[in-house]
């Protein structure tokens, strides 16, 4: 018996792992073995059951490995698309000031095509958000975006968010978007290089986020809004306070010099400086030549505006001034004539006139009915010369009047008056001499 329960053993351990078990089970119905051969069957079937059902649970993962391999594709390698600043932001930067593009306008984001940078849209909106970056990253051009995350800086403990405004959950439409408003909370002077980027990426959790690389600004340094409050402006503006300009310092004495005689703006210190120049020298009298002109040539830099204003004189004489009180053109009786048109006489007599429109500024109409095909003169500075004023006196004519100049006449003269013809189209009559 014990031979055939040994012969039994070796048969079954030579048996295939896969063999049914059903087989095991038929043969011990027709074949029936001693209690002490059944327990050790017993224990073998276990043993073989176990195995079985290890080596089917061990199978699992690899196949479930290859499903998923086949229904989730792998990312590109380089994303299609990229998120670019149009524009770099305009510095210097100050914390709490708005920031802008280096042509004063606000910043935008395009969306282009990674390999050729091509502006492109989107078919439908994208989220983005800004982010501040250091100014040290990147290293090289083929970041990732995991080193892009580790470069975002976040704020000081206890201080706000290092951007405010328009900064997060942004839709971009159509590939463009603009940022209209944007500060700085802090400056960038508590981190070891000093520099701040401006970072753009689509919003985490976007699915065609791993399609859209991140872009970035150039480094820049944020510095304390404190310095904001002194800056100059570089072009100035004709609405910037006068202590903007070069060498003139913020409630300093040329600036409260300036104050007291109602030079407030750059506008009116260019009005002054156009119409009497040496009351301006006067007031500015402890500010040396050199400096001076440093701060003539800055306020130079105004963008003068397209505003034209009229003012009339006796006559049917008009003039018309720029924004800061320069002539632009002349009408005498509806024709339009130039300064060196006139004689000199009569050039003091215009000069008289800009002096009372300087005076009336706040009451000059704006003009819409300037000849544009007369060359501007701005370059004359019809300045009150020492020689005297000019009076009009009306004839009974209402197209004809005498000018008197009160003051030294022209050399060879023996009047210092002359009669003008309006009708005759600047046929000038003298008493002395013929005018043409």
């Amino acid at each position: 018996m014990e031979d055939r329960l040994r012969g039994d053993q070796r048969e079954d351990q030579t048996r295939p792992r896969d063999r049914p078990i059903w087989d095991l089970r038929q043969t011990l119905e027709f074949d029936p073995l001693p209690s002490g051969a059944a327990m050790v069957l017993e224990d073998l079937l276990r043993q073989m059951v176990r195995e079985e059902v290890e080596r089917s649970i061990g199978l699992i993962p690899r196949n479930l490995e290859r499903q998923s391999q086949m229904q989730i594709p792998s990312s590109p390698e380089i994303p299609l698309y990229q998120l670019i600043f149009k524009n770099q932001p305009k510095t210097p930067i100050f914390a709490g000031a708005r920031i802008q593009d280096h042509e004063g306008s606000p910043l935008q984001i395009q969306l282009v095509v990674g390999p050729t940078r091509s502006p492109c849209s989107s078919p439908s909106p994208i989220k983005i958000e800004l982010v501040v970056l250091d100014g040290d990253f990147p290293s090289h051009d083929d970041w990732t975006s995991e080193e892009f995350e580790k470069a975002v800086v976040k704020e000081r403990t206890g201080r706000r968010p290092l951007l405010s405004g328009d900064v997060s959950n942004i839709t971009m439409r159509d590939g463009s978007t603009t940022i209209g408003d944007l500060q700085f909370t802090d400056n960038s002077s508590w981190i070891r290089n000093r520099h701040f980027r401006i970072g753009v990426r689509v919003m985490p959790g976007i699915n065609d986020r791993t399609f859209i690389k991140e872009s970035m600004t150039e480094k820049f340094t944020v510095k304390d809004h404190r310095g904001e409050l002194c800056r100059k402006h570089y072009p100035p503006v004709l609405t910037d306070e006068v202590w903007r300009l070069e060498k003139i310092g913020k409630n300093g004495t040329s600036h409260k010099k300036l104050s007291e005689s109602n030079i407030h703006n750059i506008q009116d210190f260019l009005k002054l400086h156009s119409v009497d120049p040496g009351q301006l020298r006067h007031i500015l009298n402890g500010v040396k030549d050199r400096n001076l002109e440093r701060v003539i040539n800055h306020a130079s830099k105004c963008d003068l505006g397209d505003k034209i204003y009229c003012y009339s004189g006796q006559n049917a004489v008009k003039i018309f001034l720029n924004s800061i009180c320069q002539v632009v053109q002349i009408t005498i009786d509806g024709f339009p004539h130039t300064i060196e048109e006139l004689p000199k006489n009569y050039r003091d007599y215009v000069r008289q006139l800009v002096r009372e429109a300087y005076q009336q500024w706040n009451n000059l109409r704006e003009a819409d009915d300037v000849d544009a095909n007369v060359a501007l003169i701005q370059s004359q500075n019809l300045v009150q010369t020492e020689a005297g004023q000019v009076q009009w006196y009306q004839n009974s004519s209402q197209d004809s009047g005498i000018i008197e100049f009160k003051g030294e006449a022209d050399e060879g003269s023996s009047s210092n008056s002359f009669q003008f013809d309006g009708v005759s189209s600047m046929e000038w009559s003298h008493e002395f001499n013929q005018m043409p």
